[in-house]
């Protein structure tokens, strides 16, 4: 949405300026004559008091954006008009930005700007992909259609990631709890056996010298590790964010891990497929859709192939090809992709990939978690052991030689 600086006229003659939020120049003069104003100058402010802020300070969760297409799928259903069931969901939304951006939408629709064009001003609360298969749908006819395929697909990729990311969170909880026992054990518990072990005459075992001498150095510089992982964490955000080999390479390293990096490559293979698939279904043309599902998948190692595969289209070739010389791409998707070129039938075959990655990979997060709580288990028990090990080894070769 653009802000535009105005002076008109009102019905009673009056010289009224002031701004305007609105799509283009046009949409906001319609808005003004609506409101009784006659404008003679307007013109896009450059302020940056007047850029649109509002909806930059927080995207919609998946789960108000999935609630939201249900709705607005039964009141299209239901014949309610597309300017009317846009005002009813704008008063309902929990969610500022989207409730914001529906109010917008809806005076856009008014002045006569399809809604596809005025959610495209929204790019922070209507993603790329519903944008383009609501355009499809205004063309077509079957919003109502759309907007089911839309809240389904979002709702199966939430639940896809949300399901990945406990399975990575978890280990990763467990990690740092181990780090707190640990260093605990190392700060508070170890320094009340030194005195002791310094009374010994007897020669130390090299584990006990090594927790000791580990346990001290960490009471005087206790920091350096907190500093040098703040350190760490700050400089991989911004070369994550700004450098895209960095970027491209962490993504690369993480699906070539040896236990959660198949689990990430069927995720993201699922999540692409289902996204062409909706794309393919609402008659985007198949480019775009590519594109499209390059920019929100958010993997460019995966991103990388489909764009080759966009432009082995773009020379007349195929889309299965590039996949095939991928090792990202399994053969099975890669045979199910060319069999769905071959009849027609590409946006099923495309389904039915996402549907069985899908199932995978809630099948291996299940195995993962039952498996992973016990490893880590093992993996405190044998660093607190080690501990308790250091402490109580001179003690009993003491009482031995007693």
């Amino acid at each position: 949405m653009t802000v535009f600086k105005y002076v008109g006229r009102t019905k009673m003659g009056a010289t009224q300026k002031g701004t305007i939020d609105a799509v283009s120049k046009a949409a906001a003069i319609t808005k003004l004559r609506e409101k009784g104003i006659n404008p003679r100058e307007i013109e896009e402010s450059k302020s940056i008091w007047h850029k649109e802020v509002s909806l930059s300070r927080g995207k919609v969760k998946t789960q108000d954006f999935v609630i939201y297409c249900r709705q607005f799928a039964t009141l299209i259903r239901a014949g309610v008009s597309l300017v009317e069931a846009t005002n009813i969901l704008a008063k309902q939304a929990t969610s500022k930005p989207l409730r914001r951006a529906l109010e917008k939408v809806e005076e856009d629709i008014r002045s006569g700007i399809p809604f596809s064009d005025s959610a495209k001003s929204h790019p922070k609360v209507f993603p790329e992909l519903f944008v383009n298969m609501m355009k499809s749908g205004e063309a077509t006819g079957n919003i109502d259609e759309i907007l089911e395929r839309l809240a389904n697909s979002y709702e199966k990729s939430f639940r896809l990631i949300k399901k990945v990311q406990s399975t990575l969170t978890y280990p990763a909880m467990l990690l740092i709890l181990i780090v707190v026992v640990v260093f605990f054990m190392l700060v508070f518990i170890v320094p009340m056996f030194v005195e002791s072990f310094e009374s010994m005459d007897a020669e130390l075992p090299m584990l006990t010298v090594a927790t000791v001498a580990l346990g001290q150095w960490l009471r005087q510089f206790w920091w350096l590790p907190i500093f040098i992982s703040i350190i760490g964490i700050v400089v991989f955000q911004y070369l994550y964010r700004t450098n895209k080999k960095f970027n491209y390479m962490v993504h690369y390293m993480m699906l070539k891990l040896p236990i959660f990096g198949p689990l990430l490559q069927k995720s993201a293979i699922a999540r692409l497929t289902r996204n062409l698939s909706s794309l393919f279904s609402s008659a985007v043309p198949i480019l775009r859709a590519l594109t499209i599902s390059e920019e929100i998948l958010g993997n460019p190692v995966i991103g990388k192939v489909v764009l080759d595969a966009r432009t082995s289209l773009e020379k007349g070739s195929t889309l299965t090809e590039p996949l095939e010389q991928s090792w990202i791409f399994p053969p099975m998707v890669t045979s199910m992709t060319r069999i769905g070129e071959s009849t027609g039938s590409l946006d099923y075959m495309l389904e039915k990939i996402a549907d069985f990655y899908e199932d995978e990979v809630e099948r291996n997060v299940d195995t993962l978690k039952s498996l992973i709580e016990p490893l880590m288990i093992v993996i405190l028990a044998g660093a607190v052991g080690l501990i308790v090990a250091a402490i109580f080894m001179p003690m009993l070769s003491l009482y031995e030689n007693i």
